[in-house]
């Protein structure tokens, strides 16, 4: 199995790999809601907007994400997630610095946060459509 394959938690069950990491963000901050508003409090508020928002979504870096999830309630999340998908840190924080702002913006299509809290069973799906499997 590819280390890509390990991270989309392919032939597993849905809430692990990398979309189960995504999930366990949005569910340990407190909804997306509180994802985002972590991301803005750690100086991502610009990027954030953009995948919020309907048009191009902004790059975030490595090292950005890193510093902004290892605060607050998401602090250990990252490196629990390494231990579970068993790769190191810094190769988990690469594959999720190009995912979460597609995630972000596959679930705010109408470029607004959903006000009743977001599918987290739709984040497999989102994986199949995201990468073309």
């Amino acid at each position: 199995m590819s280390l890509f394959d390990s991270l989309m938690g392919q032939g597993q069950d849905s809430g692990s790999g990398l979309m189960g990491v995504v999930g366990t963000l949005i569910d340990k901050a407190g909804g997306l809601q509180g994802l985002i508003g972590q991301l803005q409090q750690s100086g991502l508020g610009e990027q954030v907007a953009s995948w919020v928002s309907r048009g191009e979504n902004l790059p975030v870096s490595t090292e950005q994400l890193g510093t902004a999830l290892q605060s607050g309630p998401l602090s250990g999340v990252l490196q629990q997630a390494a231990q579970k998908l068993g790769v190191d840190a810094p190769q988990l924080l690469q594959q999720l610095s190009g995912l979460l702002p597609q995630a972000v913006d596959k679930l705010t299509p109408e470029g607004q946060v959903p006000q009743g809290g977001v599918d987290l069973g739709a984040l497999a799906g989102m994986a199949a459509h995201l990468f073309g499997r």
